[in-house]
């Protein structure tokens, strides 16, 4: 699971700059002007190995008892309580401020992991100029300039360093082999995703009813068939952004991803009376993008008449095109129809998500496919493809060593995913070819 970063401080001290630094994005919107972030603004990060969420917030006033600084202070609060890692902005330039004080005194009291960051630090002299900060009693002063990137990579060092996390590829293989297989159930508010899980379960165990935005929290219960045990995941419904807007919901969207990420396979429900959405796509490019192994199913099937069902058949072909690899099933949660072959293609695509390819298989497959069709030609060099083997499991990942790989098209990695797509028969989960030049030994040398 993705650890979680939160950005917290008072207006304008660069904690949206920030956030898109961390985030490699200008998902935040950032001018020279207090208060501008209201909300609670969610990110994807990277550094290495290791993959984390990053949460931008409004400026923070821990004792706001009215108006709109309360709300942006619950906000805050919120995000807190979802990290588990704080960061602290303050202005290395502006110096220390009685607001300062007071959300220090607010997260010393949390107790949990805080560092401090002195932004706008550009130029100023570490030891002399950053000294006043330390009275704020949380540690260590570490300055950093957003806007100019300085200092940002060993930021994220020292905030991912005390949670320990595990290395990604030392796991890999061994991910979705040990324990129950974790199932979990997406899609947008009110598609029926309680009802399946009831249904599957035989009782009432979760709370199912016709409003949008029922489920909460990402609710997990065992469940065990054919004597496969499984870790059932209700989701809460994702909304576009827009349309999110109770401050408990919010807290349910991280939950959601982060629960979509921890999954092994992702069953992705679609409302046919609605049809495909936006949203839909939306979620379903956040599961790709995840590399989980995905079924789809089209709920309330028996509610809608063949003209709609052909209809939705062709909006499911063009705007979930990048899903062809999954199966999909038309179903009814509320009357019991088409579950069965749900689950076939649920073990499916988790056995084809932890599928082990041997090196000689793989490699003999990408000579036979250059031997069919070879790359084309980029610039003067033609690509060399030598040798494949797997790089990871859940989603599989395939290596591809050789010579001038950098001119291997989009179209022809695609072509050599599907002829490993059929050998090894990976249907209901994503693909990754990672492409590895070899080094030019002579290419430092002197002509």
């Amino acid at each position: 699971m993705k650890p979680v970063i939160a950005l917290v401080g008072r207006p304008n001290v660069g904690k949206s700059t920030l956030f898109n630094r961390l985030t490699k994005s200008r998902d935040a919107i950032v001018a020279d002007y207090a208060g501008l972030t209201r909300d609670r603004h969610y990110g994807q990060g990277k550094q290495g190995k290791h993959e984390y969420i990053v949460i931008d917030t409004g400026g923070f006033e821990p004792d706001a008892t009215s108006g709109i600084f309360k709300e942006m202070a619950k906000q805050t609060q919120q995000a807190v309580a979802e990290a588990d890692v704080v960061i602290f902005v303050v202005d290395a330039r502006a110096g220390v401020s009685a607001q300062d004080h007071d959300i220090a005194k607010y997260l010393r009291r949390l107790g949990k992991p805080c560092l401090l960051i002195a932004n706008k630090a550009e130029g100023m002299l570490e030891g002399v100029q950053l000294t006043e900060f330390y009275e704020l009693g949380l540690g260590a002063v570490h300055p950093v300039s957003a806007a100019h990137g300085q200092g940002i990579r060993g930021l994220v060092e020292l905030a991912l360093e005390p949670l320990h996390l595990p290395d990604p590829e030392e796991d890999a293989l061994e991910e979705g082999e040990l324990g129950p297989i974790k199932l979990a159930v997406a899609g947008r508010p009110n598609v029926g995703k309680s009802t399946l899980i009831n249904t599957w379960l035989g009782e009432e165990r979760l709370v199912a009813f016709d409003m949008p935005g029922t489920t909460r929290d990402a609710i997990s219960v065992p469940f065990e068939r054919n004597g496969q045990k499984f870790e059932l995941i209700d989701t809460a419904g994702l909304r576009r952004k827009g349309k999110v807007f109770e401050a408990i919901e919010k807290f349910s969207v991280v939950k959601t991803l982060q629960a979509i990420e921890s999954a092994n396979v992702v069953l992705l429900l679609i409302d046919a009376t609605q049809g495909v959405t936006e949203q839909d796509s939306h979620i379903a490019g956040f599961i790709l993008e995840s590399g989980r192994a995905v079924v789809l199913a089209v709920n309330k099937w028996d509610a809608v008449d063949e003209y709609q069902r052909e209809l939705l058949q062709r909006s499911i072909e063009s705007r979930l095109s990048f899903l062809k690899f999954a199966s999909m099933h038309f179903i009814s949660a509320q009357k019991r129809q088409g579950l069965g072959p749900v689950w076939t293609s649920i073990a499916q695509a988790h056995k084809a998500a932890t599928c082990k390819m041997s090196t000689p298989v793989l490699t003999r497959l990408l000579l036979e496919a250059v031997q069919f069709q070879a790359p084309k030609r980029g610039g003067m060099f033609r690509p060399k493809l030598r040798y494949a083997h797997q790089g990871g499991m859940n989603p599989p990942v395939i290596v591809i060593h050789g010579n001038s790989l950098e001119h291997v098209t989009d179209v022809y990695k695609r072509f050599l995913e599907g002829r490993f797509r059929k050998e090894f028969n990976l249907v209901g989960t994503p693909l990754r070819i990672e492409l590895k030049t070899s080094a030019n030994p002579y290419a430092d040398k002197d002509k």
